[in-house]
């Protein structure tokens, strides 16, 4: 792919996102100034699809045997790029730690029934957008628990560099078709919009 048709992919895929900017707390616990709606960008499959198989092609260099995506709509999302490569696809459900704290409060499980049929799959695990990565990186710790055999992580979108952090510690490739290099993200006892009295949007 040349350096235009990169450009204007991602462009298409911000498109996917209604982006607005404001004082948000995100499900990791950090606090940002940068908001995308993704649940709309589900309403109709076919304008998906078109990228779920864009990212589809980058993962199937990987020999990909499962692909896993965090419920809500990155498992959906999954699901479109399982279909694809002819891969099995797997989700893994949200629970709110009961010890939880200011920072990734929300952990994520395999269902009982889907656990051990993936140990020793080479498993990828995507999401739409990765920001902090608290999603898929609770996926990944669980279907490690599982047994399975991570072989990459993958994104429609990713900001900033948690993403490409945590490929790098688990040592595996990112695919992702598009990419926001800076991105905020505070502690909320650092958050400087909390500082100066801004209200939560």
């Amino acid at each position: 792919m040349t350096s235009s048709n990169r450009k204007d992919l991602q462009q298409e895929v911000l498109k996917l996102f209604n982006a607005r900017r404001g004082h948000f707390r995100f499900e990791s616990g950090y606090h940002g100034d940068l908001w995308l709606d993704i649940p709309p960008a589900y309403i109709d499959p076919n304008r998906l699809r078109r990228f779920a198989a864009q990212l589809a092609r980058l993962l199937a260099a990987h020999d990909v045997e499962a692909v896993c995506g965090p419920l809500v709509e990155g498992a959906l999302l999954a699901q479109m790029v399982a279909e694809e490569i002819r891969a099995e696809f797997c989700f893994a459900e949200q629970f709110t730690r009961p010890e939880a704290g200011s920072l990734f409060p929300v952990i994520y499980r395999i269902p009982k029934t889907l656990r051990g049929a993936l140990r020793g799959k080479r498993t990828v695990v995507l999401d739409d957008v990765i920001n902090a990565g608290s999603a898929v990186r609770g996926a990944i710790d669980d279907l490690e628990t599982c047994g399975a055999l991570i072989v990459g992580i993958g994104a429609l979108l990713t900001l900033g560099s948690p993403a490409s952090a945590l490929a790098a510690r688990k040592g595996v490739p990112l695919d992702a078709l598009a990419h926001i290099p800076s991105n905020s993200l505070w502690e909320p006892s650092s958050c400087p919009l909390c500082a100066c009295g801004t209200p939560m949007t």
